[in-house]
């Protein structure tokens, strides 16, 4: 009765944070929720599934390339509200930072309206809805975490109701389950059906045989789990294997063909009966791509070149950001000692199971007492490789996955969630004398769940809170001025942090602004890095106003408001160099800019409807080499300085580049350095390509150090304008094909395809 209790709280409290979530957090500011609703849109006004074209542009992108049972029961549920405003409220953030952490908001990725709020209506309505299922079968998994713990250790209930805990405190998982995501249905499904497996291990491997009914129900029920499971989310069939695997296990112990024929024929007949259709129908309008992934990720987009292992390895801390929570489109993270505390909880629970294999390796061995079946594994150990085998496929059909896309998400591997969750408990317990072996999970779950039931207030809805400033409230710039931008935003002040930056850093500044009148169109802000020398930015940030969170066209006359702005610096911008904050408005649907009046300040002047004003100057790196930085080229040779001679010229002149190499390895292959000045469609106004200091790298030893200057000459026919200075490296394989070097970083992350942008330079007439 007391272990009821204690879940039924669990539940309640999961319940409760889960929900706030799905309410503090905006509409379709949750993981993918922006493609996800529509897909559950198109269902319910259809009552069809859409075929994926690659290249056209749909509102659910590749999530309609998922299994579908997750938006089928979410249709089911929402078909009778009226979704006709779903465009209307679907406003799309131009400018958004999808899966980018700044420091500067614009977090958001769809603008919101006032017609958000309390009552709900329409669209918002049917995704609240979603969200509230969602939020229930967040439940059923946390449910499932406890009694898969109580199947395996029957008289363990505070064990149980710790790795429900942890389930259940996951901020990721709250955030998910409070969100419209097929994940969530995946979980239930997921944790259902591996504990079912691990039930029918124990229930069907006694001595005793059971009824041979009781084996057609369990297999049947086993069957539809997975079955739907499969219909979820097709990362479920990796459940398969760990069901051949019970199936077989019990059908030996019982020496019996006839349990492995019934397994395999009644659990995957209705696997096949619930979810082949819908491979069926993929083969048949995907060219055999029975499972629709290869065109979700042509619509998603590939991930070129494939990640090694190695770059998987290097990504391990987003992943784990990712796992225990990392919020909005991927970019609101949690203050990075939360995640130092939860990784710390999670290698001492990793120790904690060392310890504990080892300990029972070591009682087995000392003990000799132990019986052995005849299968020679004994029931709970199955038990146990099955709730390892799961975590350990979903892992790797993860790492799978990351290596052909962008998707280094921790999140991914929740379908296995109440195994991680299980076996961290495990961990933890290990550590503590047998009497205290609770508190430590215990305390992990209790510290998780303060964590989670913050997060919606502490980091959540502050990034979407727009910084207006309250009525009667004057702003306070450091630095005064007044430009009217066409009579519909006035620049009142700013205030600046640093007026000097080395490549790599960031420039730090706010801007006062007021609305002058209503208006019809939404301008976007732009805020340039300006080169006085070459009239160029060189470092960017657009956006809409009040950090990405208001739209011009929904403001009130009168509205101010202040503005953050860290604008990053590249890595290779030239240094020294002096430069000039711009500021001005444009419309993003084709560019227009209003014309800006000085009202007042000094020091400031307007150059094609752009404000210029502060002055900035960017400093070079330490070090004995000029624009000293380290570009690694696939660990064979790296960059580490370069400098031009006039980054000015007119056709027919010339651009003095000097770069200079280092030797990584021992190089088998002659790599060739390929110098293009690049216009911003591509189009080339100079190239020269040879050997790096006219050497043959195959001949370079470890650690030499190369000069190499070369003159580029810009082509009569060049038009002015800003170009940038490009490098690329390669080989000649054959006559016909040259194999590019990528540039990794220190991870082995690869950072770009195939060239490296040396800053800017200026051809003029």
């Amino acid at each position: 009765m007391a272990g009821k209790v204690r879940i039924s709280i669990l539940l309640g409290l999961y319940t409760l944070v889960a929900s706030t979530y799905s309410i503090v957090t905006p509409i379709m500011e949750a993981s993918d929720e922006l493609w996800h609703y529509p897909m559950v849109k198109y269902v319910a006004d259809h009552g069809s599934l859409p075929v994926q074209e690659p290249g056209v542009e749909t509102p659910w992108r590749q999530e309609g390339s998922q299994a579908p049972l997750y938006y089928l029961l979410s249709a089911a549920l929402t078909f009778w509200i009226d979704t006709s405003d779903a465009d209307h409220v679907r406003w799309e953030n131009p400018h958004a930072d999808n899966g980018i952490i700044r420091e500067d908001g614009n977090t958001n990725l769809i603008i919101h309206r006032p017609t958000e709020g309390v009552p709900w209506r329409g669209t918002v309505l049917a995704i609240h809805v979603v969200r509230f299922a969602s939020v229930l079968m967040g439940a059923g998994a946390v449910y499932l975490t406890h009694r898969l713990v109580l199947e395996l250790w029957p008289d363990r209930a505070g064990l149980a109701i710790a790795a429900a805990a942890i389930t259940a405190s996951n901020p990721m998982f709250c955030f998910i389950t409070g969100s419209v995501n097929n994940d969530n249905l995946a979980m239930l499904t997921s944790a259902a059906a591996i504990w079912l497996l691990v039930r029918l291990v124990r229930h069907h491997s006694q001595q005793d045989a059971l009824p041979r009914r009781v084996w057609w129900r369990d297999a049947a029920v086993l069957g539809i789990t997975l079955g739907l499971g499969v219909l979820t989310k097709s990362q479920s069939m990796g459940l398969l294997l760990v069901t051949a695997l019970a199936v077989t296990y019990v059908a030996r112990r019982q020496r019996s063909r006839w349990h492995l024929l019934v397994g395999g024929f009644v659990t995957g007949g209705l696997v096949i009966l619930i979810a082949g259709w819908w491979f069926l129908r993929n083969a048949i309008l995907y060219d055999g791509d029975w499972a629709g992934i290869e065109r979700f990720i042509l619509i998603l987009g590939y991930r070129v070149p494939p990640a090694t292992l190695r770059q998987l390895w290097g990504e391990r801390q987003g992943f784990m950001m990712a796992y225990w929570g990392l919020f909005g489109g991927v970019n609101l993270p949690l203050p990075g000692w939360i995640y130092a505390a939860l990784n710390g909880a999670l290698l001492v629970s990793v120790a904690g199971l060392v310890v504990g294999i080892g300990r029972r390796v070591v009682e087995g061995i000392l003990s000799r007492a132990r019986a052995r079946s005849r299968s020679g594994l004994e029931p709970h150990d199955v038990q146990l490789l099955l709730v390892f085998l799961w975590p350990a496929i979903a892992f790797a059909l993860w790492a799978v996955w990351a290596r052909r896309t962008w998707s280094s998400q921790g999140r991914l591997v929740f379908s296995a969630i109440s195994a991680w969750s299980t076996w961290m408990a495990v961990g933890l317990s290990q550590l503590m004398p047998r009497r205290w072996a609770n508190v430590l999970p215990c305390a992990v779950g209790a510290f998780m769940l303060a964590v989670a039931a913050w997060s919606p207030f502490g980091v959540i809805a502050p990034a979407y809170r727009a910084p207006v400033l309250p009525a009667g409230v004057d702003p306070a710039p450091s630095h005064v001025l007044r430009a009217n931008m066409g009579g519909q935003l006035r620049l009142l002040g700013y205030d600046v942090d640093n007026v000097s930056a080395r490549p790599g850093e960031s420039f730090r500044f706010a801007l006062y602004w007021e609305s002058l009148g209503e208006m019809d169109r939404n301008w976007s802000i732009f805020s340039h890095i300006l080169d006085l020398e070459l009239e160029v930015p060189v470092a960017v940030r657009d956006r809409y106003p009040g950090e990405g969170l208001m739209a011009t066209s929904l403001m009130d006359p009168g509205t101010r408001w202040v503005d953050r702005y860290v604008v990053d610096l590249p890595e290779t911008v030239y240094a020294p160099s002096d430069a000039v904050l711009e500021v001005g408005l444009y419309d993003v649907a084709n560019g227009e800019r209003p014309p800006i009046v000085i009202e007042q300040g000094e020091g400031v002047e307007v150059v094609a409807n752009g404000l210029r004003f502060q002055p900035l100057r960017v400093e070079p790196r330490p070090g004995d080499l000029p624009n000293s930085v380290r570009i690694n080229f696939e660990d064979k040779m790296a960059l580490v300085g370069w400098e031009v001679d006039g980054r000015t010229a007119a056709p027919g002149e010339s651009i003095y580049l000097v770069t200079y190499w280092e030797s990584l390895s021992l190089l088998e292959e002659p790599y060739t350095v390929s110098a293009q000045v690049v216009d911003v469609d591509g189009r080339k106004a100079a190239q020269w390509d040879s050997w790096p200091g006219n050497t043959d790298t195959s001949g370079w030893y470890l650690g030499q150090q190369v000069e190499d200057e070369r003159e580029l000459s810009i082509g009569l026919d060049a038009p002015p304008g800003g170009y940038d200075l490009v490098l690329r490296v390669y080989c000649r394989e054959t006559p016909e094909t040259l194999r590019l070097l990528r540039t990794i970083d220190s991870d082995g992350r690869v950072l770009s395809i195939d060239r490296v942008v040396l800053g800017k330079v200026r051809i003029g007439r």
